[in-house]
């Protein structure tokens, strides 16, 4: 008899700890944009049909793969996907030095840059899984650096599409509570914010090539190659985009997740050159050529855009592809040698200062 209570016991505590943890799966899933907000994605020289759209042809699915490396590596080499051992990361709270462009990567996309005396903050995810559950999908290799509360005063937070691991909603409402910052966002994001309760009035959003002018920064939303949608069946009815910050003397460009294309080069000319590029590396794959870049890509990029120093991005922080953890700055670092790029490679929560990069000393060799 008390066998079969303490079965039942377990058995309630495990279906409350489900329920728990699928409260907010449907909260996270976000909005549809309506209203005045969906007339204006309408009007958007991006959106055709029913979706927004790439301007060259895209693939935005996982192509299946039939060959048995692929299937063995899948089932089989799991580990090679993860570091061997714990990602040293950083602790810096401390204010930048005034006049000084400094960048944080605190993983996966997630980049301060304080510039001309603001701070700008990308696509922060500090959940432990980018995902709508708190119990499955990809799971932090890393903690974050620092705490939310520990973050500076920020001017703006800037997101470049709503997949999980840009747009987290928790992140987002803890961000609310703790400090009064405007979030910039492609057109459509907004309304998965005001789904999260943040003030329309600290919501912007722009469309491909328009600008918006926070605390003395010009932020410009500029095209990306990718795709968008937080459920399998809605897909592309919120924009991507990559994003320019144009201060008094500094200027800054960040990719968000994007294929390789000849964006790149218009964008480095209209706006370039950069003191500092923050280019994606990570999550490729052959089957999915056209939406992520290959870090030999990722460099190209970076030259197309007349990058000062690179630093890459979206990698080391969640297993979102079949690569090695550590083969994507890897692959970056050899070709930034080939092509005399400037690369600086910090651990999470490192400062880099643009005018005095620390030189890449391989210190993700000894995981990987």
């Amino acid at each position: 008899m008390r066998t079969k209570t303490k079965a039942l016991v377990t058995m309630a505590g495990i279906a409350g700890a489900l329920a728990w943890a699928a409260k907010d799966i449907p909260a996270a899933y976000g909005a549809m944009p309506s209203g005045e907000r969906g007339e204006r994605v309408r009007r958007s020289p991006q959106f055709h049909g029913d979706a927004f759209t790439n301007r060259e042809s895209t693939h935005t699915a996982i192509r299946p793969h039939d060959d048995r490396h692929r299937f063995r590596e899948l089932l089989f080499d799991r580990e090679i996907r993860k570091p061997r051992g714990p990602i040293p990361v950083v602790r810096e709270t401390t204010p930048a030095p005034p006049g000084t462009l400094n960048i944080t990567w605190y993983g996966h996309a997630s980049s301060l840059v304080e510039i001309d005396g603001a701070a700008v903050l990308f696509d922060p995810i500090w959940s432990d899984r980018c995902s709508p559950s708190r119990l499955f999908g990809p799971r932090r290799l890393h903690e974050p650096p620092i705490s939310i509360a520990e973050l500076p005063a920020l001017d703006a937070v800037v997101i470049s599409h709503d997949h999980y691991d840009h747009l987290d909603m928790h992140t987002i409402q803890a961000l609310v509570e703790s400090q009064s910052v405007p979030f910039v966002v492609p057109l459509g994001v907004g309304a998965h914010l005001e789904e999260w309760d943040v003030p329309t009035d600290r919501i912007i959003e722009l469309d491909w090539n328009d600008s918006t002018t926070i605390a003395g920064l010009t932020l410009t939303c500029t095209p990306g190659q990718h795709f968008s949608g937080r459920t399998m069946t809605k897909r592309n009815y919120t924009l991507w985009s990559s994003w320019v910050v144009v201060g008094p003397t500094r200027r800054v460009f960040y990719t968000g997740d994007t294929g390789y294309f000849d964006g790149f080069a218009a964008i480095g000319e209209q706006f370039g050159p950069f003191d500092a590029s923050l280019i994606q590396i990570g999550a490729y794959d052959t089957a999915w050529p056209d939406i992520h870049m290959m870090p030999e890509e990722g460099v190209a990029a970076h030259v197309d855009v007349r990058g000062g120093l690179m630093i890459p991005v979206h990698w080391g922080t969640f297993t979102l592809a079949f690569h090695p953890w550590g083969e994507p700055v890897d692959r970056v670092w050899r070709e930034a040698k080939d092509r005399g790029v400037t690369l600086a490679v910090p651990r999470p929560g490192e400062r880099v200062d643009i005018d005095n990069p620390p030189v890449p000393d391989g210190w993700w060799n000894a995981l990987g």
